[in-house]
């Protein structure tokens, strides 16, 4: 396996295990990248320091002047006695009294000039505030639309109206207005980066469910398949046929399995493995299971990983059920069922259930290496560094030429240095990776992890070169060309050469969605909004889980709203 996406999966998909952002996920082969939909498409233009905090934008403009809401009459002119009323209101709104707060205001409105915009713009955001502390959303979002027709650019009268629409469920409203201010403000409040960022994670739920729910099963790439079972290696259903369970008989012109000798549907569903006719697998498993025949707990396991794969849980988990409860069952099915259902729940964040899974399978099987090579993902996910990293020791004492737990044992140990901001442990991680190369200079795994941590010390020529190394030894594994294309725009800012080999992954794998997902991600940078949702669209109908897809609808919102915004008001954000 080589790298992967920026969030990693328990073995398989590409198998590493994170750049700097140290976000994990565990989900059977799946990478997934948590939510953060705003800040994630936003972060790297915004996220600068010194910016403003979370600014609550509660109290109205203007001065607070006491006096009558018409502030007298005499020589005033329309315009001062509107400014008078409006700065009664404020006397009252900073008392609390908000139902006066809001005659004044009201009254301001009517003695105003109608083209003084800026200053009826005021008026109604005033009285929206007013409303605000008595909790009327409708009238909130009402008077704000005003302000906002009168001063289309109104940051106060923008963010009150987002914050009134999302106390109304009106959860696309609330994020095109608050997009709005984003831009209006250069991302620099948090308060409107955090709503953002709420409100897009709501959408992306809402929308995946029912998308998840719906869907239409997907096989996932040969590549992707072959990469998810070579995390394994205790794993009997991967293994291939042995010698006398098939016939010397060669294949048919259809391409047809070659007969078994015993009439299996679990054999042939094998057969077909071997030939990456992955489509009849879950058929062939489904006969041997009807037939109560002598491969069952083997084919239920089977079946339940393509049902994984395909990104049906809800199938998997009776079938995963049913082989942990097998008491006669090999010990081996057991265990790698409970790895996958723990996997599962890790994807689902039930880390509890999780966790006892792994340990139930440790208890069951404690010779077993895959065991603890998966365990110490999730001790990684759990950022329970030492832990994982004793689980790493467990699975080389148990198999010394697993170059995959040893590779990720020196990722563990970086991860823990780096974030721990002392450079010595740092060195001496890096020198881990170097020693891993050198000891199994063909583990893909071992040059695409080395060539992360080589980017988060910015040293971007040799992390190129390990990349080149991944390649070279998995020419058809797509994650790593995106990896690369990502390298090339922060190395070099050179947006056609990662644009080119971004779209050269999508030419080996075009199931892979977190090429189609990056490549989204850069066409919003770039302001070629319409081009970034076609491609978060594509990588949506590739999720292999519902919590994936929930990520990616709310970058295809986050970049929606960034064109309703632009069409509205005329803001862009600034580009690449």
């Amino acid at each position: 396996m080589a790298a992967s996406k920026p969030v990693e999966a328990a073995g398989g998909g590409g198998g590493g295990t994170g750049l700097s952002r140290w976000q994990l996920a565990l989900v059977l082969g799946a990478p997934i990248l948590l939510g953060a939909g705003a800040l994630y498409l936003w972060g790297r233009r915004a996220a600068r320091r010194g910016g403003k905090g979370a600014s609550e934008r509660k109290t109205p403009e203007g001065r607070a002047s006491p006096g009558p809401c018409g502030g007298g009459s005499g020589e005033m002119s329309p315009l001062d006695r509107a400014q008078a009323a409006k700065n009664k209101g404020n006397k009252y709104f900073k008392a609390g009294k908000y139902e006066q707060a809001i005659q004044c205001y009201t009254e301001a409105i009517s003695l105003c000039p109608p083209e003084k915009n800026l200053d009826l713009s005021t008026f109604y955001q005033n009285r929206a505030a007013a409303y605000e502390q008595l909790q009327k959303w409708t009238e909130v979002a009402q008077d704000c639309t005003k302000a906002v027709e009168l001063n289309p650019k109104y940051v106060k009268a923008l963010f009150r109206r987002a914050k009134a629409h999302e106390k109304l469920d009106n959860k696309k409203e609330c994020l095109e207005d608050v997009t709005a201010v984003c831009i209006l403000e250069a991302f620099q409040n948090q308060q409107s980066m955090l709503l953002a960022d709420k409100v897009l994670k709501l959408l992306g739920k809402e929308k995946a469910k029912e998308k998840y729910k719906n869907r239409e099963p997907l096989m996932p790439s040969p590549q992707f398949i072959k990469s998810y079972f070579s995390s394994f290696t205790d794993d009997i259903i991967s293994q291939p046929l042995l010698k006398g369970e098939k016939s010397d008989e060669d294949k048919d012109k259809e391409g047809e399995a070659s007969e078994v000798k015993e009439n299996s549907g679990y054999l042939r569903a094998k057969q077909y493995m071997e030939e990456e006719n992955y489509d009849k697998i879950i058929s062939e498993s489904t006969k041997e299971i009807e037939a109560k025949g002598k491969y069952m707990a083997e084919a239920l396991l089977l079946r339940a990983t393509f049902y994984l794969l395909i990104g049906n849980a809800n199938a998997a988990k009776p079938d995963l059920d049913q082989v942990i409860s097998m008491e006669d069952a090999n010990v081996k099915l057991r265990a790698n069922a409970l790895i996958k259902r723990g996997s599962m729940y890790m994807q689902q964040q039930q880390p509890v259930l999780s966790t006892q899974d792994f340990n139930m399978a440790a208890d069951i099987d404690p010779q077993n290496a895959d065991v603890y090579h998966h365990r110490g993902q999730l001790k990684i996910l759990l950022d329970q560094i030492e832990e994982a990293v004793e689980d790493f020791d467990e699975c080389i004492r148990l198999r010394p030429d697993s170059a995959l737990a040893q590779a990720q044992k020196c990722f563990a140990l970086y991860r823990q240095a780096y974030t721990g901001n002392n450079p010595l442990p740092v060195q001496v991680a890096m020198k881990g990776f170097e020693d891993v190369i050198k000891k199994f200079p063909k583990c893909a795994e071992g040059y695409a992890l080395y060539a992360q941590a080589l980017t988060d010390q910015q040293q971007f020529g040799k992390a190129d070169e390990m990349y080149d190394k991944c390649i070279d030894l998995e020419p058809d594994n797509a994650t790593t060309y995106v990896h690369k294309g990502l390298l090339q725009l922060q190395w070099k800012q050179d947006l056609d050469k990662g644009l080119e080999l971004i779209s050269k992954a999508i030419e080996i794998d075009n199931k892979c969605d977190f090429a189609y997902e990056t490549m989204g991600t850069i066409e919003v940078q770039r302001g070629n909004l319409d081009k970034a949702i076609e491609m978060f669209n594509k990588a949506i109908n590739l999720a292999k889980s519902e919590m994936e897809m929930a990520h990616l609808y709310s970058l295809c919102d986050a970049a929606y709203a960034q064109t309703e915004v632009a069409k509205k008001y005329g803001l862009k954000p600034p580009t690449l």
